[in-house]
């Protein structure tokens, strides 16, 4: 046998018995890479697929998981072996193995048929390590405490005005514990809560990059806990753990001078720990919290979520958290009660954008002002030379006065951060336990080394800001040829990443609340940006632990403070209340996800009942109605359209929505009680409302109009005379809107439904009126709270960021059929309106990329789509059914009609370029 015959025989060999044409990617479990801390018993299973043909769908998968990785590499999945399952479905696989095991690491991994026929090879392997599935897994670890609120102090829900009963400042306690290992390890987790949030050190080393953790919650109901791996820090002999804590929102100390939204208090700063060490000879020591821990005062003298952070370097003790510490002088850790754990499921909080000063201006009494140009939720970290004693003031805000200096009014004050010198050359301080939301930060007992320094001050080296939010990953990119919404969409941008944290907040700084309509309002806008699935569960889970017996869901979750201002309309309000009943159907459209729905079902029931009991002939008149609408008063409560129009109608939604999810999870009798019920509403809401002469709801506000068309509640043959009456009221306004924070999403998605984004278009083009470009023209740099920049209010706010939601909607045309799940089905549907000659737009769905590119060229229109890998897409081509349509790259395609003048081509997945000349 020739040498070429045997090296072509080899060469065979070597080839898989696989096909490359599809792969594995992007293993997740429960929504997260690599999760630790998995607690539930069946954690949801998904993957991507790539391949470089198109048309290509999965057909069958198999998934194996072990518990050794060795086995997973040999294909020994002795914990689920699935075997070959016929199925399309590549995402919420939910895990039907044997018994999970609390603190154990699984291995697993996915390979896939297609309908090319081809077998992918297995992919990467990927993991996740379970938590502590029951109390008994914490193996005895107490909460611990410096010391012990008393009884008659702790206020779980204060009222919002009552005054406090005291006045005292905390103590911000540290903790430590040594230990010895003698043998070779082979793993190290820590299991650790710490509230109101924590910082992890081991060997005198930080653990982990998060901030601010755990996630906070309804602490009388429960608190989160996360998990680190310690593998790569822990050493044979003497090893220290280190624990700092803060108050968050825990605690918030009533101190004089120092701002306080609430007055919430569940108890002062504990901590509960278990470090579990596994061998390599197969034992393991369990660490646990207890009276064996040593604590003492830390560095840290003020921790306010609200109030700000002071810190003396004085106090600092060198080594405290290594194991040669001398600990004689600290004292026995107190044991406390704690309240129910959880693991941490969503993201952590951490550092993202660095903000350096723009400029540095000097004030009239001698303070110096660090604009750092960019309004976000932030720290400050500050490097500093001086004497021992001095210190620094720095004081955040969002707006500066004419004289130069900044102003809290609008945010909430006195908050500030203060830095007292320990004199031994350059020291760096961050604050550990509050962030904040700012633009300018005004510095006093200290000078810039920048400027000229006459007055012996401490010099400050550097001051930035460092930007944090929830690490949810970006998911979303958006350009276009018009800059207006290009600086809209990054306006938009810095408001939702300022307020997502461990709670979708309403603003950073004055109330860092949880304020609920904008779950459903925003989210959308939210997830075509951020993968924050993990983010909503979380809220829903706040909205079971603040659901009130009576089945209210009050209009912040996690409660934190009960407002009586004006009676219940700031507690109880159906357009805030009903992300209860809307947020686990957006997740199952959006991902796939079923159990949000059978998880939170109960606490959808008990809220459709409850608001069942405040209807007036099914007439839902309490709340707030379309707040911060733009009417002849200053902007708050409901101007424009009467109360019980967005009430009632958000009513009528629930039901229809309620009606689908019931029908999902087999209940029909559900489902026909609710649809009984929905038909009596929609009865009611149409007599009261709707004036069969003018064919307007209510005042004919665009609120009202475009609720009414988008919730179904208007009769077929009313249904363009309604929409015609929106388009003439804004038209005769001069393009200019009047809804505010609930009907303003319902005015966009109608008229994109109605194929009206020219008036979208027209509304959002413009800066001479309230809206997104009247804010970037008062030099706004992020969304602010009223629709005209009012520097009064809060100038980084959450709530009326809807326009996102369009701006990959209907100008990049990235959307799903009706009935698809997860983006399986897609429509590329661009709105070529205005003066946009292109846009270049993209969203990572559960199934992979969707990208929609496209530009106007010589009289012609071309467009570049992705589309991902077990999914299909039908693309409207803004193009009469007579031109002819070409695919660059002679990809075939089917054209399957026309609609509303635009060419429908049906495709699979894959990369194409369409034009047409």
């Amino acid at each position: 046998m020739s040498k070429v015959v045997i090296f072509s025989w080899l060469y065979l060999l070597s080839i898989p018995l696989f096909a490359q044409d599809i792969k594995v990617a992007h293993l997740s479990c429960g929504y997260r890479n690599n999760p630790i801390g998995i607690d539930f018993v069946s954690p949801s299973m998904s993957w991507k697929l790539q391949s470089s043909k198109h048309n290509v769908m999965q057909t069958a998968y198999q998934i194996l998981v072990s518990g050794s990785q060795a086995n997973l590499e040999k294909n020994i999945g002795e914990v689920w072996d699935t075997k070959k399952v016929i199925s399309s479905q590549s995402i919420q696989v939910k895990y039907s193995g044997a018994k999970l095991l609390s603190t154990k690491t699984y291995y697993w991994k996915v390979r896939v048929w297609d309908n090319y026929k081809n077998e992918s090879a297995w992919s990467k392997t990927a993991f996740w390590q379970m938590g502590l599935l029951n109390t008994e897994d914490w193996k005895g670890a107490k909460w611990i405490a410096y010391e012990k609120l008393v009884d008659s102090n702790v206020n779980i829900l204060p009222t919002d005005g009552k005054k406090d009963k005291y006045n005292a400042n905390n103590v911000l306690p540290m903790f430590r514990k040594d230990f010895s290992v003698t043998k070779m390890v082979k793993k190290a987790t820590a299991f650790i809560s710490g509230l109101g949030h924590f910082e992890m050190s081991f060997n005198g080393t930080k653990i982990g990059d998060d901030f601010l953790a755990p996630g906070w919650t309804k602490y009388d109901k429960e608190a989160l806990y996360v998990i680190y791996d310690l593998t790569k820090q822990i050493k044979r002999g003497g090893n220290a753990i280190g624990i700092m804590l803060g108050n968050g929102f825990y605690y918030v100390p009533p101190v004089k001078d120092r701002y306080r939204k609430l007055k919430v208090a569940y108890g002062y700063p504990k901590m509960i720990c278990r470090v579990l060490v596994e061998y390599t000879d197969g034992t393991s020591d369990n660490i646990i919290s207890n009276q064996t821990w040593k604590t003492d005062k830390s560095p840290v003298t003020f921790s306010s979520i609200y109030g700000g952070e002071d810190y003396n370097a004085n106090l600092e003790q060198k080594g405290w958290n290594i194991a040669s510490f001398n600990d004689s002088k600290w004292k026995p850790a107190l044991i406390v009660d704690g309240p129910q754990l959880k693991a941490q499921k969503e993201e952590p909080v951490k550092i993202f954008d660095k903000f350096s000063p723009k400029n540095i201006t000097n004030t009239i009494n001698g303070d110096w002002v660090y604009d750092l140009s960019q309004n976000s939720s932030a720290i400050i970290e500050l490097k500093v030379r001086g004497k021992k004693g001095d210190t620094i003031r720095i004081t955040p805000a969002e707006l500066i006065k004419e004289d130069g200096s900044v102003t809290q009014k609008n945010i909430g004050g006195p908050s500030y951060f203060i830095y007292i010198l320990k004199g031994d050359g350059l020291e760096t301080w961050r604050p550990k336990f509050f962030y904040t939301g700012f633009r300018y930060l005004q510095v006093r007992g200290g000078n810039p080394k920048v400027k000229r320094n006459t007055s012996g001050k401490a010099v400050i080296e550097d001051l930035v800001a460092l930007h944090v939010r929830n690490a949810a990953d970006q998911v979303g990119k958006f350009s276009t040829s018009n800059e207006l919404f290009n600086k809209t969409s990054n306006l938009i941008d810095w408001s939702i990443k300022s307020n997502m944290v461990s709670v979708f907040t309403d603003c950073p700084h004055r109330e860092k609340l949880g304020w609920l309509e904008q779950l459903h309002l925003m989210g959308n806008s939210v997830g075509y940006n951020y993968d924050a699935a993990p983010l909503f569960k979380k809220a829903l889970a706040d909205m079971r632990n603040s659901q009130l017996p009576n089945g209210l869901i009050p209009e912040i979750a996690p409660e934190y403070v009960k407002f009586e201002w004006g009676g219940d309309m700031f507690r109880d309000s159906p357009e805030w209340g009903s992300s209860g009943i809307l947020l686990p159907w957006y997740l199952y459209q959006w991902y796939g996800d079923r159990q949000a729905m059978v998880d939170y079902y109960p606490m959808m029931q008990r809220y459709i009942n409850y608001l069942a009991t405040k209807a007036d002939n099914h007439i839902l008149s309490q709340g707030l109605g379309d707040w911060y609408d733009l009417g002849p008063k200053p902007p708050g409560v409901s101007q424009l359209t009467p109360m019980g129009v967005t009430g009632t109608a958000i009513y009528y939604y629930d039901l229809k929505i309620l009606e689908k999810m019931a029908t999902l999870l087999g209940k029909k009798a559900d489902a026909i009680t609710y649809a009984n019920l929905a038909v009596e509403v929609r009865k009611s809401f149409n007599n009261k409302f709707f004036n069969s002469k003018t064919k307007q709801y209510a005042t004919g506000s665009q609120a009202a109009n475009a609720m009414a068309i988008y919730m179904g509640l208007v009769e077929d043959q009313d249904k363009n005379a309604v929409i015609d009456n929106l388009v003439k009221d804004i038209r005769d306004r001069k393009n200019s809107l009047t809804a505010g924070d609930i009907g303003y999403r319902y005015v966009l998605r109608v008229l994109e439904d109605a194929g009206k984004s020219d008036v979208i278009f027209d509304m959002n083009s413009r800066s001479d009126v309230p809206g997104y470009g009247m804010q970037i023209a008062k030099g706004a740099t992020a969304l602010t709270e009223s629709w005209a920049a009012l520097p009064t209010v809060s100038n980084n706010h959450f709530m009326l960021g809807h326009l996102m939601e369009w701006l990959y909607s209907g100008i990049g045309g990235i959307r799903q059929d009706e009935n698809s799940i997860a983006f399986k089905q897609i429509r590329i549907q661009p709105e070529i309106v205005g003066n946009l000659t292109s846009a270049n737009v993209s969203y990572n769905s559960s199934y992979g990329e969707i990208s929609s590119a496209w530009k106007k060229v010589n009289n012609g229109f071309e467009i570049d789509v992705k589309i991902p890998v077990n999914t299909t897409a039908v693309v409207y081509l803004p193009v009469s059914a007579n031109q002819k349509v070409n695919e660059t790259n002679n990809v075939a395609f089917q054209t399957i009609g026309s609609e509303n003048g635009k060419t429908k081509i049906s495709i699979g997945s894959g990369t194409y370029k369409f034009n047409v000349r």
